[in-house]
This record gives structure tokens, sequence and C-alpha cells, in this order.
């Protein structure tokens, strides 16, 4: 059987494949509530009335819940907002499975400089709370960036990113026990 986006966005909480109306009950959590009509958005967003009404849905819930995550943002399936509020992420970076984001994370675009650009971001990452990535960098697959860390430069697969600015550390494991139900 094939799952839909939402649903595989809903596994990494529950560790269970739900059914729409299963789903809809989860729905209470903030977290869950945004990336259930992010989702949506992003499915209708190019259909005239449907897409115009999502659109609006989604800009009131991102100023309700403190999240800045638009339509047009690549993120793959397996999506997990840890915790609710005061989350920004330039539309133009691309985000990989499996990733988990927590609160207050920026993940921004460089205007000048060497990095000029924005962030693209690979399968298994774990961003900690404060965190800040920003410019025209990539962060490899299974990568944790600790709390408060700042990422500005690349950071390789396998690997831990910690401080201010951020120091690389390679580990195998990275994100063992941080990204659960992986799909």
């Amino acid at each position: 059987m094939g799952y839909s986006i939402i649903q595989k966005d809903f596994y990494r909480e529950s560790g269970k494949y739900l059914s729409h109306f299963q789903i809809l009950k989860k729905c209470f959590s903030p977290n869950l509530h945004y990336i259930y009509l992010f989702r949506k958005t992003q499915k209708h967003y190019q259909k005239p009335i449907i897409g115009i009404f999502y659109k609006l849905v989604l800009r009131h819930y991102q100023i309700k819940y403190g999240f800045q995550i638009y339509p047009e943002t690549q993120i793959g399936e397996g999506f997990y907002l840890g915790h609710w509020g005061q989350l920004v992420i330039n539309p133009k970076t691309k985000i990989g499975k499996n990733c988990n984001i927590a609160q207050g994370v920026t993940i921004a675009q460089a205007n000048r400089g060497k990095n000029e650009g924005v962030p693209v971001i690979g399968n298994e990452v774990w961003i900690g709370p404060n965190a800040v990535i920003v410019g025209n960098i990539t962060i490899g697959n299974n990568v944790l960036i600790a709390p408060n860390a700042y990422v500005n430069m690349d950071v390789p697969d396998n690997s831990l990113a910690i401080g201010n600015p951020a120091v690389i550390t390679p580990k195998a494991n990275a994100t063992d026990n941080y990204i659960n139900n992986k799909i």
C-alpha cells in the first residue's frame, strides 16, 4: 500500500501509519496541525480556488503558531517538528527526509559573502533548539546540529555540529536515538 506524505510525516510521531481520521484527531497538537496544513497547501498550491484557500489558512496558522515555513519549501517525507513556536525556514531551502527541527531554529539565506544563498539539508538531520543554519551550505546525511549552534559552513555526512561558530566532529551514529520512527 502506498502511503501519503502526510501519513509518512505523522508516522514519525506515532510509529504507526494512521488513517485520515486518526490524523485529524492528532491535529490538536500545533506542530502536527501545522505539518498537516503545510502538506495540504503544498498539494493544492497551483490550484486556483482550493490553493488560495489553503494558502490563506496556512498563513493564519503561521502567525498563530510561529512557524514561518512556506509551501514553496522543499521538505522530504517524514518531516517532524518536535515542538512548536518561533521557527523560520527560507522558502528556497531544501530539506531531505526524516528530519527533525526543534523550536527557535532559523534556516536562512546569506545575502552577501562567499556563502551567499540558502542551505541544502540532507536526510536524517536533527536540528536542536535555537540553532542557526545560514548561507549556501550543504548539511550532509546523518548530522546532528546541537542546540544553539551557529552553522555557516558545509557539514559532511555522519557529523556533529556544536557551538558558535560550529565545530564539526565526525560521528558515525550522530543521530541514533534522536530520530525515531524513520520511514
